[in-house]
């Protein structure tokens, strides 16, 4: 789902041959740096497609648990613990690939196409959905009102185009997250446009455009590696213990903290810690994920395609209580439930899917354009 940026100065031509970004770090030796490729470009950087594919898989895990975590203690620990960090990720990561961003022409274009042309395709597609699944021809459709997983469309959108404003800050993180702090006491900052999750979500990625290759290199060792083994066992005991009262709704952030039971002034010490918490775990996910190529490594330039496609599989097994019999409840069942949400997810990714659905999620529309 994180984009590079195709009209970087040393981009090529075709967006999925890209590699680091421009003002990356340069080629460490005794790293798994990309060789150059036959065309004197340099290939693309297989780390960060392996982050995107695995974060997209948690992505699909996630969404799949949820009907479990209702009589499953197991399954709510797991639920907790993935969904404390995955959109974080995704957000830091789609920071650090906005770094180049700078309003030219070329950019703008890209942001167009890649991002607010879909978000107006899936947001329709998921309301005409909605209406014919429920026989509800009277649901409203509302842009401005992004349905389910449409929300990161429009928040991308929205971080992406602020992002000159943020590199020119001195010290963009902190204020972006007292903006986030602040945001989630007051009521008002709700469902238009997802705001709320747009701006408890934006320290990640302002975040992830102060960050450099080097310091995922500083990840990427065998010393943090095994630092985060314990730091993840007792995250999972955590979330295992606080299970059966401990409410999901803190990570979705679709409104106030009044949402949660608790005062409003209590947003200003909870969107630190758990900033802090997504933080962390992010650190640990990203130190274990493959710098090499792997047999998912191409499928992470198809994340965006199974963002916007899962969406579709997950709600009708809810419209069609997929989950209505009770062995899917079971050890087993949970264990196929995991197993088709990896397997659905990496299909929607896959190259056959996306050469039939390329003319929506990434229209090229030289047409709307002037030629430069």
């Amino acid at each position: 789902m994180v984009q590079y940026d195709r009209s970087a100065p040393t981009a090529p031509p075709d967006a999925r041959a890209a590699v680091r970004p421009p003002d990356g770090p340069a080629p460490s030796p005794g790293r798994s740096t990309p060789a150059p490729s036959k065309a004197g470009r340099p290939a693309r950087d297989p780390y960060f497609d392996n982050v995107k594919y695995l974060t997209i898989v948690l992505v699909a895990c996630g969404h799949a648990w949820e009907p479990l975590t209702h009589g499953s203690r197991a399954a709510t620990a797991a639920y907790l613990f993935v969904y404390a960090f995955h959109m974080p990720a995704f957000a830091l990561v789609s920071g650090y690939f906005s770094r180049s961003f700078d309003m030219s022409p070329g950019r703008v274009r890209r942001l167009v196409t890649s991002v607010a042309v879909p978000y107006l395709v899936f947001e329709t597609a998921y309301t005409l959905f909605y209406r014919w699944a429920q026989d509800d021809w009277g649901y409203p459709l509302s842009l401005l009102d992004p349905w389910y997983v449409m929300w990161f469309l429009l928040a991308l959108f929205v971080w992406r185009i602020t992002t000159p404003i943020w590199l020119a800050l001195r010290h963009p993180v902190p204020i972006a997250l007292v903006i986030a702090a602040l945001a989630s006491t007051s009521s008002e900052t709700g469902g238009d446009m997802g705001l709320q999750r747009v701006l408890a979500f934006l320290p990640c990625f302002v975040l992830g455009l102060t960050l450099r290759g080097e310091h995922f290199e500083r990840l990427r060792t065998r010393r943090v590696r095994l630092a985060a083994l314990p730091v993840v066992a007792a995250a999972l005991v955590a979330a295992y213990w606080v299970a059966p009262w401990f409410g999901a709704g803190w990570f979705y952030h679709r409104g106030s903290v009044t949402g949660q039971s608790v005062p409003a002034w209590a947003g200003l010490l909870t969107t630190p810690a758990l900033f802090a918490l997504a933080l962390l775990l992010t650190a640990c996910f990203l130190a274990w994920v493959p710098r090499r190529h792997t047999w998912f490594t191409a499928l992470g330039t198809g994340t965006m395609y199974g963002y916007l496609l899962h969406g579709f599989v997950i709600k009708s097994s809810r419209f069609w209580d997929w989950y209505a019999p009770e062995w899917v409840r079971s050890p087993l069942g949970q264990v196929m439930v995991t197993a088709l949400a990896v397997g659905g997810i990496t299909v929607l990714c896959s190259p056959p899917v996306r050469s039939v659905f390329r003319y929506v999620v990434e229209p090229r529309m030289e047409w709307l354009f002037r030629q430069r």
